[in-house]
């Protein structure tokens, strides 16, 4: 006979009712974790591009720039209308486009940025689809022609030194070019951006590059070479002669798009559009005279993890 005082064996649980608990316990985590899960993003209607208003050959208001009609392509292959939301890309242009919510809806005032550098950090950057460089610009057929290359310009004799008239902007890596090379006594400056959202370097070349203010100047590639094509329109030949890289000194960009750094399917599909049609790409930037260096896109170029 067993005695009372001793203690009475609990039977262990079973299998089948341990592998309860554990259903029991997988249904809740799901319930909670369905609770919690963002919805699902709603069909696109449009392809909403964040762009200036004021930026040939970027873009404008207009849709006359070489974003226009990238955006235009991407248009046709979505099957889906392009719309703007405009704001001139200075300080504060992915706060009131790409991140801005403050709409009736709660939707994104626009969801695709058509120019970044590739290393641009306050938007997802996609792969790159342009590379250019900076380039020196003149007129020809003013006393300049012998200069090809900037190696030309750093050799100078004195006589053919004062007769520079360099126009330089307040940011870029030709300005510290020009001041490495003890060249900024020949130097006039120019703002880069400055209260007018209209002015842009481009005007440089076709006002003050044009009517002789400066007789050579340096300007971002693109912009170089749309303004000396309205140039050559108007029977005046401008000379672009991109710049090459030096030590410690760079010249040329990458160029991608962007978006906002959750939306990684949409980066994943943008990044596809990029790639798929590359060759049209390149098409529209050479009809507006951009000079293109050969892309160097990595593996993992735009790839999530790099966000």
């Amino acid at each position: 006979m067993v005695s009372a005082n001793r203690a009475r064996r609990v039977p262990a649980p079973t299998v089948g009712r341990r592998r309860m608990r554990q259903l029991s316990l997988l249904a809740a985590l799901c319930v909670v974790g369905a609770a919690h899960a963002e919805p699902p993003p709603a069909p696109r209607t449009a392809l909403k591009v964040c762009a200036d208003p004021h930026s040939l050959p970027s873009s404008n208001r207009e849709q006359q720039g070489y974003e226009n009609k990238i955006a235009e392509l991407f248009g046709r292959k979505l099957g889906l209308p392009v719309t703007y939301e405009w704001f001139p890309q200075r300080l504060g242009f992915i706060r009131n486009t790409l991140t801005n919510n403050d709409t009736e809806d709660g939707s994104y005032r626009c969801d695709l940025v058509m120019s970044v550098t590739e290393q641009f950090d306050m938007a997802a950057p996609t792969r790159p689809y342009m590379r250019s460089a900076w380039a020196m610009v003149y007129v020809k057929g003013r006393g300049l022609d012998f200069i090809q290359s900037q190696d030309d310009l750093v050799n100078l004799t004195p006589a053919q030194r004062e007769s520079l008239r360099i126009g330089i902007f307040d940011k870029g890596p030709a300005t510290d070019w020009v001041a490495q090379n003890d060249l900024m006594d020949r130097a006039t400056p120019f703002q880069s951006m400055t209260g007018d959202t209209q002015e842009s370097p481009g005007k440089v070349i076709e006002r003050d590059l044009i009517e002789d203010r400066v007789n050579l100047t340096f300007v971002w590639g693109p912009i170089a070479g749309y303004y000396a094509q309205q140039a050559k329109a108007r029977g005046v030949e401008v000379a672009v002669i991109p710049l090459r890289n030096e030590p410690g000194m760079r010249f040329d960009f990458q160029i991608a798009m962007a978006v906002r750094h959750p939306d990684k399917a949409w980066k994943a599909e943008v990044n596809r559009l990029i790639a798929d049609n590359q060759a049209e790409i390149d098409t529209i930037l050479r009809s507006f005279g951009v000079p293109l260096l050969p892309l160097m896109v990595r593996e993992d170029s735009g790839d999530d993890d790099d966000d």
